[in-house]
């Protein structure tokens, strides 16, 4: 069957404990076959979403000299408003066609961790807009316990201390997107596409996407699936640093946008991400002598940074500049 599962995830929200093995069960079956998953009967309410989306269609239509006001590429702890082309997601094709506005865990200026100079540790940098922080910065929090709620199910299936996740998740590097393909005919060549083909890079990945359609996932025989919009539902799919903790047991699917025809299409990632210092090596029960751990120990920090090195050309001129 070449469609992605759908999971209700509203026995995780029930009183009844018992009712988290089963779901559990779905979510792994999932990560293990697809790597990808939609969700309905989570809490974030469609208000919010509508919210989130006039907010996001205003932002974006603001001119370049005000949105670049907050360039992601004048910031060392990677915040802001990324322009069309500054990401490259496939090294093969041309920048993607898309623009961004990127936002992660505050931090003030005179905090411990941002004085001490840790990489991606600082303050979100919002546009003026009436209402946008406080919106953004509740949303994002809100994301943060949905991602956790999801991994607190998956240590069920992998047979691991249920706040094994939570623990980890303390002031973490997550990250909450907002993102503008404009349609296809803005392209700069027949090559460009909205994104390129890619795996993400940290745990989970919470996508809401709007009607527009448009993204497709590599299916294990290489063809690529459509992913379309399911009203009240969230894409979630597994990154690279969960692969990494499961030893493969979960995938990290490649997938990609392809830009609209005649339309812009809007689009709320939500990329959870631990704890910077937070070990990522094999847990203890996803390895064994026929299947010894793939992938060396590496930090969260250590190995996010590494990814934004091959996407973006600003952090591979920064690091060279070091």
């Amino acid at each position: 069957m070449n469609t992605l599962p759908i999971i209700d995830i509203a026995p995780l929200y029930s009183a009844d404990p018992t009712a988290w093995p089963a779901v559990a069960e779905q979510i792994d079956r999932a990560c293990r076959d697809w790597g990808f998953f939609y969700i309905t009967g989570h809490p974030i309410s469609p208000a919010r979403i509508a919210e989130l989306l006039s907010a996001a269609k205003t932002f974006f239509a603001l001119p370049a000299a005000e949105k670049l006001k907050i360039d992601i590429t004048q910031t060392a702890h990677h915040r802001g408003y990324g322009a069309i082309a500054t990401e490259q997601l496939d090294p093969s094709k041309p920048s993607d066609l898309k623009e961004t506005f990127d936002m992660g865990f505050h931090m003030d200026l005179n905090h411990p961790e941002v004085l001490a100079g840790k990489p991606l540790r600082g303050a979100n940098r919002h546009p003026d807009l009436p209402g946008w922080a406080r919106l953004m910065e509740q949303h994002y929090a809100d994301m943060q316990a949905l991602a956790q709620t999801l991994l607190r199910a998956m240590t069920i299936a992998l047979n691991i201390d249920r706040e094994f996740f939570d623990t980890r998740f303390n002031e973490p590097i997550s990250v909450l997107r907002m993102i503008h393909y404009p349609p296809r005919h803005t392209a700069s060549s027949v090559e460009q596409q909205g994104a390129g083909a890619h795996t993400d890079y940290g745990c989970i990945t919470l996508l809401y996407q709007d009607d527009a359609g448009g993204l497709q996932v590599r299916h294990r025989d290489g063809q690529w699936i459509d992913a379309p919009p399911l009203a009240g539902s969230f894409v979630v799919n597994i990154g690279d640093m969960l692969a990494r903790w499961s030893n493969d047991r979960y995938t990290s699917t490649p997938h990609r946008v392809i830009s609209p025809l005649g339309v812009d299409r809007y689009s709320m990632p939500f990329f959870a991400e631990p704890h910077p210092d937070t070990e990522i090596s094999c847990l203890p029960n996803c390895s064994d002598a026929a299947n010894p751990p793939q992938y060396p120990s590496v930090t969260s920090a250590e190995y996010l940074l590494s990814r934004f090195a091959d996407t973006y050309a600003y952090r591979r001129e920064e690091q060279a500049g070091a």
